[in-house]
């Protein structure tokens, strides 16, 4: 079998980083189209040895891409096209049509209640998604709750597959020596108490809570900050009128697998970390959580689908917080008091290997494979 994958930008992201890690499981010969901003990943897929195409998108009304990709499609002789996030779900799976490839599969990575990618839900939006996904043959959802939210927009059942994202569990497993050799290089104090946030630096993410409970917090507790974003500037400043700019390190982007970048990669920076914190109130899966998991550590979040759609104990050292600042300031020092754990790593993070993930995702790519070989019945929308 031969796919494309079709995704909006190769940027350091959860849905790009997700899919060079998946690529690397699947047994599959794979190709990536990127509509623009070829970024870090772009670059960490090459060194994979995967071929990326870089279609030069200028931006949503673009026009011009589209005979680009459907040009790429029919040149590539491709038996099946994989499309991630808004733009590329829009623009590949009309372009696989047009090129006459019938198996398209799409994975929604980031769908809120009230958010798409960070971006607000419109009308337009809604109807614009719903029309294209009639193109495919299915759409993966990231967690039963992002099933949910596609089926309340009107995406019929049938067509929606469930295939969680996976991590490299082995990769994230806490060795003391690298958590030593990471706190030194990151210039943090023997003694300090490691709070982390990892994520994309939007408002969304609601990194200004966590800083506002680092400031009600003894001056031992240290905040590490893990993703770049358009908030960067602004949690700089919250964390200097906060008086904590001097406990807040901002390591900018950190991508989970190796890609030549300098400084620590992520499981290096969970590996320093005492207690993972996620204070974002609408996600569509909670990777950063399960990662951090994976890394033996304690956890807070306040919205994590991955968590919630697992039986209690799966996740003991995970644990939910509602409210602001003063909230958090007291569930992390309720953590720390409870003393240090065994770094160990849980049933949880075992459920999202990605190996599990790759295999459940080669029976949707069959299931379409096979659905758009097999003649339509007389009459039938082929489609």
């Amino acid at each position: 079998m031969k796919a494309l994958h079709v995704i909006t930008g190769l940027g350091v992201g959860g849905a790009e980083q997700q899919l060079r890690l998946l690529l690397r499981h699947l047994p599959v010969d794979c190709e990536v189209a990127a509509l623009t901003n070829p970024g870090a990943v772009a670059d960490g897929l090459v060194a994979d040895g995967v071929r990326v195409h870089h279609l030069g998108m200028g931006g949503n009304r673009d026009l011009s891409a589209l005979p680009r990709l459907v040009r790429l499609i029919r040149a590539g002789g491709y038996d099946l096209v994989h499309t991630h996030l808004y733009r590329a779900c829009v623009y590949g799976r009309l372009a696989a049509r047009l090129a006459g490839v019938r198996a398209v599969v799409a994975t929604e990575h980031s769908l809120g209640d009230s958010q798409m990618e960070g971006r607000k839900l419109t009308a337009g939006v809604r109807a614009l998604y719903l029309a294209s996904e009639r193109l495919g043959s299915a759409t993966v959802a990231v967690s039963p709750v992002v099933a949910d939210r596609l089926r309340r927009w009107g995406v019929p059942a049938p067509r929606i597959e469930v295939v969680p994202n996976g991590i490299d569990v082995t990769r994230f497993r806490f060795d003391l020596s690298r958590r030593h050799h990471t706190r030194r290089r990151l210039g943090l104090p023997e003694h300090a108490y490691v709070v982390g946030g990892i994520g994309r630096l939007t408002p969304g993410k609601r990194f200004d809570v966590l800083i506002r409970a680092i400031a009600r917090l003894p001056d031992d507790h240290w905040l590490l900050l893990v993703g770049a974003g358009p908030e960067s500037s602004v949690l700089r400043r919250t964390a200097h009128e906060a008086g904590v700019a001097e406990r807040v390190l901002f390591t900018g982007e950190r991508p989970n697998l190796p890609d030549g970048s300098p400084g620590p990669d992520l499981p290096s920076l969970t590996a320093a970390m005492d207690l993972l914190v996620s204070p974002a109130p609408e996600e569509s899966f909670g990777l950063a959580v399960v990662e951090a998991l994976a890394s033996g550590l304690p956890v807070l979040y306040a919205s994590c689908p991955a968590i919630e759609d697992l039986p209690p104990r799966a996740a003991a050292a995970a644990r939910r917080v509602r409210g602001g600042p003063e909230a958090y300031a007291r569930a992390v020092a309720e953590v720390r008091a409870a003393g240090a754990r065994p770094r160990t790593v849980p049933a949880a993070a075992h459920r999202y290997s990605i190996t599990r993930s790759a295999a459940r995702l080669m029976d949707v790519y069959a299931a379409a494979v096979s659905s758009s070989s097999s003649p339509s019945p007389q009459g039938a929308n082929s489609s």
